[in-house]
Parts: structure tokens; sequence; C-alpha cells
């Protein structure tokens, strides 16, 4: 039974359990869209479930695992077969390796590829039939001020994030000619899980590595950017904003912190700015 009209536009969101995906979930239902949060494990759908059946939302939850091709398809054939279309794909499912470059295996670089990169791919390459066919949708790509800029111990990551920009970029172009809109987020650091869910690489555990200094130091540095950490809802307000508006841009920064990297990043050399970076990280 299709339970959506035109006025009811359809939004799925990944890795919707904690933090940005969860808020971002809660935002879209307030303000009249049909949510799917999804998530790898419902069993940690509990929160979510909880607060959208006491504020009466409209939100369903649907398992979507982004490294899976066969959980993507029958999480968007569900959302299909339920509403009859699909207005908003958030890609949000992402985690952090943390570790020197010398110390990270390529399994362990695999693995973060195949969550922030080919997971964001997928779920995409999914949902854009349907978009096409409607001539109408936005994707939403949750991405990073580290997909601008790296700082140490974060190769891994932030090389996702940069692959992440490059691709919207190229993909804007390509589906606007079908009424389908490509965004692209730029959080800074913001208080979620990530932070404390952070993958470290197996070989820069070892104390006697040659790059424990540096590790050490840029995990202080975290702890006291924490401290000032956007909150995940700040983001949510954002992607809403984005969704809503018909002149959209193609990339919004969440953060204060975000827009005062890249205001410097714009401003300084690139030598001014690895010097900057260094003082402040190291």
């Amino acid at each position: 039974m299709t339970i959506s009209s035109s006025n009811n536009k359809v939004a799925v969101i990944t890795g919707s359990s904690s933090g940005i995906g969860y808020e971002t979930s809660l935002m879209l239902a307030r303000n009249g869209f049909i949510t799917y949060a999804t998530m790898r494990n419902l069993n940690k759908s509990e929160n979510i479930k909880f607060n959208a059946g006491k504020e009466n939302l409209p939100l369903r939850l649907a398992q979507l695992d982004v490294t899976d091709d066969v959980s993507i398809k029958n999480a968007v054939q569900a959302v299909l077969s339920e509403t009859g279309r699909l207005d908003v794909l958030v890609n949000n499912a992402g985690y952090v390796l943390e570790g020197a470059f010398e110390h990270l295996s390529m399994n362990e670089l695999k693995e973060q590829y195949e969550t922030n990169v080919f997971g964001l791919i997928r779920t995409t390459q999914a949902v854009l039939p349907i978009m096409r066919k409607q001539k109408s949708g936005t994707i939403v790509n949750i991405s990073s001020v580290a997909g601008k800029f790296g700082y140490p111990g974060g190769s891994a990551y932030v090389s996702t994030k940069f692959a992440v920009e490059g691709l919207s970029e190229s993909m804007a172009y390509e589906l606007e000619p079908f009424g389908i809109k490509v965004i692209i987020i730029e959080p800074g650091v913001i208080r979620t899980n990530i932070f404390n869910s952070v993958v470290i690489a197996k070989n820069s555990k070892d104390p006697n590595s040659p790059y424990t200094q540096t590790t050490q130091k840029m995990a202080s540095s975290f702890e006291r950017m924490m401290k000032d950490a956007s909150s995940p809802e700040l983001v949510a307000k954002v992607v809403l904003e984005a969704v809503t508006n018909e002149t959209s841009n193609l990339r919004y920064l969440a953060g204060k912190d975000a827009e005062t990297w890249l205001d410097a990043k714009r401003k300084m050399t690139d030598e001014e700015f690895y010097k900057m970076m260094k003082q402040n990280l190291l």
C-alpha cells in the first residue's frame, strides 16, 4: 500500500542508531518527511523508536548495512513498496580509523573505504534509478572539514572524505539534468559516538611506535576540541535547511570550528596553514 502523496516526501538516512544520523532522522520526521531511519543493527534502534513513538512521528525503521548489496537492495525495495517514491537520501554511515599511515594495514584501509566510500556509492546507485524516474530527488553526503585538509594520524579517514567530496562534485554535474540535487555537508568536530568509537590501527597501539608522541599529542588535541564540539542536532538542522531550500548550495558547513578552519584555509598559503595546524595540534 502506498502511504505517501505528492505532499509527503520520503527520506532515507543511513547510520541512524546514534549521532548525526539519529538526530537527522528525528529532525526530518518532525518536519513532515516520511523518514526511514536505517542502521546495520536494529538492536540499536530502541532510543529512536521510543522518541519517534512519544512524538507520534512518521518515522520507520529499516535494516541497512552499507557494506552489503543485498541489505541495501532489500531496504530500498521496502521503501519503494511502502511509499512509491524516494525523495531524499542522507549518506551518513561511517566511522573513523586513526593511526599513522605507515602502521595502517591494507585490510584496515579497505574496511574504512568499504563503509565510508563504497557504502555511500552502493546506496546512492541503488536509489538513483528511482529518482531519475521521478525526475526529482536529493542526495545528501555527510562529509567533513576533514574532506578539505589533513591532520596527523588521519590519513585513512581524511582520504575517504576527500573521496566523498570529489564524488559528490562529479555526481552533481551528471544528475542535475534529471532534477536530482547533490549536497555536501561538512561538519567540524561534533559531539557524537564517532569519536568514542574510533578504530585505532592495530600497529599504532604499540607503545614503542616511532609515532607514539604524535599520536598522544593528537589525542590530547581532540580531547580539547571535544569540549567545544557542536551538537549533532546542529548538523541535523543544516541538513533540514539544505533539503528544504529550493535554491540549495552544493556545500554547507556545520559548526563554528568548521567555519574558522576553512576561512583560514582560504586565506592562507598551504605553508601558512600547515604551520598553523602543527602549532594547534602538535
